[in-house]
């Protein structure tokens, strides 16, 4: 391994002495005590008892209907049929002097777009357009292209972009660059290098960098990386210098595929270039790298390398090392680096809880789960959809199935966004309670939602019914997974037509 190679810097250790790896859990209850205690206040909490996983039987967990979050009450604003007003309608009735719309429809906009609630941010967004005061603004259009693109909606973001065109605004280099996005995080690649195309064509809105590291950023996750290297020809030919945030998509494209040799050939390339020299975000990436495969010696080696350079570790380096010996169950190291965190002045963030939460989740162990958590909302760190997937599988992992329920239902009640990740957190509870009716309740709604399903769904689900001895639901998820694979290869029709092909 072409990374074997690096030498260490013991200089550099994130802890001064050698760490011990053992298994025990009673060290990060510790420190989660005592860090809570030092940014609050002191107090004699001591978090020592570890929770039992609560044994189950095959039995109905929750009423007809009642899944958490999932009902058109608590989740859908839009379409409460008890009559109660969605978030922008209340701004709207807030204000019943003068003109109130000039305040309060691009105030509510504002906030879908914040909340990535993509659906309601369209409706509002039709709204505006038909008051006598609009005017179409570039800024509008870009903000919900790039809210589209995250929330894996290119087809949306596609009809958008047309819309632009039809109310008369020209097209920029940037609202191109933003509509590629939302179709590369889809994995369309032949619509997107189409898209690329017509850029080249068009004199004002020529690709720059920016542009060029989306769509390479697309077949770093497609593992197409002959045409990472085309892409490089293309910009050295348009005399475009693919600059750190491209390289260190690329670095992390080969870390993924396993390919460390090219990955260390990228790095020593960026050493020797005055425009792409490594920085922080590299480090990061490389750590991330080897932390998810659970390398965790790589992962201290290239940590002691980069530190050689001179790059200094931030927040979100220190998350990355707690997440990986989280994975692994090194405790101790865990942590040992929460602590040096508050040595150096580091404060703890929402990414740092839900690596702990994460831990307790994994364990089965909901009191300890649960006070993190406490901790968490007492020193204002908003939660996010991470934190409540975590929060959904540690309860069900304890057998604590009536505290998936409220948790998914204050979930809702924050408007946490509904997507991938959090259905699938809800599936898996549903697995481990054998409620397979309700799993399937809950499929239904994922794609009602129009949340696409990935390989962790239908592998989850898959499972559930073969314990169940379901063969032939079995092959029916096993088509539609195969279905879906063909969707997102074929990305020449557009999303309508893609979704004919999915089994009723």
């Amino acid at each position: 391994m072409a990374s074997a190679s690096l030498s260490s810097c013991s200089s550099s250790s994130i802890i001064p002495s050698p760490l011990p790896t053992p298994t025990s859990i009673g060290g990060l209850r510790r420190i989660i005590t005592t860090g809570a205690c030092l940014f609050r206040h002191r107090c004699a909490v001591a978090a020592t008892a570890s929770s039992s996983p609560v044994a189950f039987s095959k039995m109905k967990h929750w009423k007809e209907g009642e899944y958490p979050g999932f009902s058109e009450v608590s989740v859908s604003h839009l379409n409460n049929k008890k009559g109660r007003r969605t978030p922008f309608k209340k701004k709207i009735d807030r204000k019943n002097a003068g003109n109130p719309w000039v305040n309060t429809v691009p105030e509510a906009l504002s906030d879908c777009i914040d909340k990535k609630q993509w659906q309601q941010a369209l409706q509002v967004f039709e709204m505006l357009k038909k008051q006598p005061f609009y005017l179409p603004k570039e800024g509008t259009y870009m903000k919900l292209l790039v809210l589209l693109g995250r929330c894996g909606q290119p087809g949306q973001a596609q009809q958008l972009f047309d819309s632009m065109i039809e109310d008369g605004l020209e097209p920029t280099s940037e609202l191109y660059t933003a509509l590629i996005g939302a179709h590369s995080r889809s994995n369309l690649l032949d619509k997107s290098f189409a898209l690329l195309h017509s850029m080249i064509e068009l004199p004002h809105c020529q690709p720059d960098v920016y542009t060029y590291s989306i769509l390479i950023k697309a077949c770093v996750d497609a593992s197409r990386f002959d045409l990472v290297e085309s892409l490089y020809k293309q910009m050295d030919d348009r005399s475009i210098v693919p600059n750190t945030v491209t390289q260190n998509i690329v670095l992390s494209g080969y870390g993924r595929a396993g390919k460390y040799a090219e990955m260390e050939k990228v790095l020593l390339g960026m050493l020797e270039s005055a425009d792409s020299k490594p920085d922080v975000w590299t480090m990061n990436t490389i750590l991330s790298i080897f932390g998810n495969k659970g390398l965790i010696e790589m992962m201290e080696r290239w940590y002691e390398k980069f530190r050689s350079f001179g790059i200094e570790p931030e927040t979100r380096t220190f998350n990355i090392l707690i997440g990986a010996y989280g994975k692994k169950k090194i405790y101790d190291k865990m942590s040992s680096v929460m602590e040096y965190m508050r040595k150096l002045s580091f404060a703890w963030t929402t990414s740092t809880y839900n690596n702990v939460i994460e831990a307790f989740s994994d364990a089965g162990d909901a009191k300890h789960m649960e006070y993190t958590f406490d901790q968490m909302h007492a020193e204002g760190m908003k939660a996010d959809t991470k934190t409540f997937c975590c929060l959904i599988r540690g309860y069900a992992n304890a057998g604590l199935f009536h505290k998936v329920i409220n948790t998914v239902q204050l979930a809702g009640k924050l408007e946490i966004p509904e997507n991938t990740s959090l259905f699938n957190s809800v599936i898996y509870a549903c697995t481990k309670a054998e409620d397979v009716m309700e799993m399937e309740r809950v499929f239904k709604r994922m794609k009602d939602k129009q949340c696409r399903p990935d390989l962790m769904t239908y592998s989850t689900m898959i499972d559930a019914y073969q314990k169940e001895g379901m063969t032939d639901k079995v092959n029916y998820l096993e088509q539609e997974k195969l279905m879906m694979a063909a969707i997102q290869s074929n990305d020449r029709h557009n999303d309508e037509e893609k979704l004919e092909l999915l089994p009723n």
